[in-house]
């Protein structure tokens, strides 16, 4: 585990991520980003917790994964172009409402949370609950977008934990130097493959942690897999299969539940 200037990495093992609250785990099936099987993560002692953010029509910022009702509720439609009145009546699978990312950060005020932030319109409504929940030291903020990275840095400060947007991953992976610049992720997250080009590689771990960076991978939910992936050195995984994560550092003496510092 690399070192670290921020609260939200520093623990003590493997940080273990429950991606959408543990999307696959057979008690969990239909209810993913809800406030519901985050309790479920909770319950089996993660400290961590992924989901991803949108914000209404009235900048309101949900903790869910599309940008669409469709897939996971009883109602339809874009969020971002809804109203907060109209999305709040949508119920995952029929029965859960969709939480706020304030519920989340309020209903657990200890709870890290790993934030990924999918729309444009989401970044000064996140940043706004952020300073709101007095929570900048307990979570981490990730984007596929550089921009918005770049854009929740500006909001935030140098307090905030973030991952690296794709133009830093690709500075990492292919400078003839050790990247070492401030204002920079603390943290690379990333996935083994982009389609078929290979990026998490052994010496993309190594001249990450030669830079003082944590290398996390998603989204990982099998138990050969994880143990593939903490042998090669990762300090992180996300994973929807929750119970086989927590087994896997369990039989390796590596699950700490207890591990965040407060």
């Amino acid at each position: 585990m690399t070192a670290t200037r921020y609260p939200f990495l520093d623990h003590s093992g493997p940080l273990a991520m429950a991606h959408r609250g543990g999307a696959l785990h057979p008690d969990n099936i239909g209810y993913e980003n809800s406030m519901r099987a985050f309790a479920h993560a909770v319950g089996l002692g993660y400290e961590y917790l992924e989901t991803d953010l949108h914000a209404t029509s009235d900048g309101v910022v949900v903790a869910f994964h599309d940008d669409r009702l469709d897939r996971v509720t009883d109602r339809t439609g874009v969020i971002s172009e809804l109203p907060w009145s109209e999305v709040s009546k949508a119920r995952i699978n029929g029965h859960e409402p969709i939480p706020l990312l304030l519920d989340v950060l309020e209903e657990w005020p200890t709870l890290r949370l790993n934030l990924d932030i999918k729309a444009p319109n989401g970044v000064q409504p996140a940043a706004d609950v952020i300073r709101k929940a007095g929570a900048i030291d307990r979570v981490c903020v990730s984007s596929f977008s550089q921009r918005r990275v770049w854009s929740i840095r500006r909001e935030l400060g140098e307090r905030l934990c973030t991952g690296f947007g794709r133009v830093e991953i690709a500075a990492l992976r292919y400078s003839p130097f050790p990247l070492v610049l401030p204002g920079t992720g603390a943290c690379i997250q990333i996935p083994e493959y982009y389609g078929r080009f290979k990026v998490l590689t052994p010496g993309l771990i190594r001249r990450a942690h030669a830079a003082g960076r944590q290398v996390h991978v998603w989204t990982v939910d099998d138990a050969d897999e994880i143990n593939r992936f903490l042998d090669a050195g990762v300090d992180g995984i996300f994973t929807d299969r929750t119970d086989i994560l927590r087994d896997v550092l369990i039989a390796r003496g590596q699950w700490n539940p207890n591990g965040a510092s407060a």
